[in-house]
């Protein structure tokens, strides 16, 4: 793999969204047994899901994983190891990735 390359991997995936009580959660879980690394990216494509309150939402869905480039995994593990969580970005919104 070259230095700066990235590679995009299209994976099947089960989104699991849950509004209850007990649990109030959102996991993506990769049916080809694919594994997410240190700098890599993930979007799960298709329509928002919104659980109302008291739903469990279970749909299967398609996954694009950008793989880091050497350089980018490597910044991740090094900084990753002295605490600098400020790295790791979560987001769930509504924007339409272009």
């Amino acid at each position: 793999m070259p230095l700066f390359a990235k590679e995009k991997e299209q994976v099947p995936c089960t989104v699991e969204v849950s509004h209850r009580f007990e649990s109030l959660h959102a996991h993506v879980r990769f049916n080809n047994g694919a594994v997410v690394h240190p700098g890599d990216e993930v979007l799960v494509h298709g329509a928002p899901i919104v659980a109302a309150y008291g739903e469990l939402i279970v749909e299967d869905r398609v996954a694009t994983i950008t793989r880091a480039n050497w350089l980018e995994r490597q910044w991740t593990r090094l900084t990753g190891d002295l605490g600098f969580m400020e790295l790791c970005e979560f987001s769930f919104s509504e924007e339409l990735a272009v």
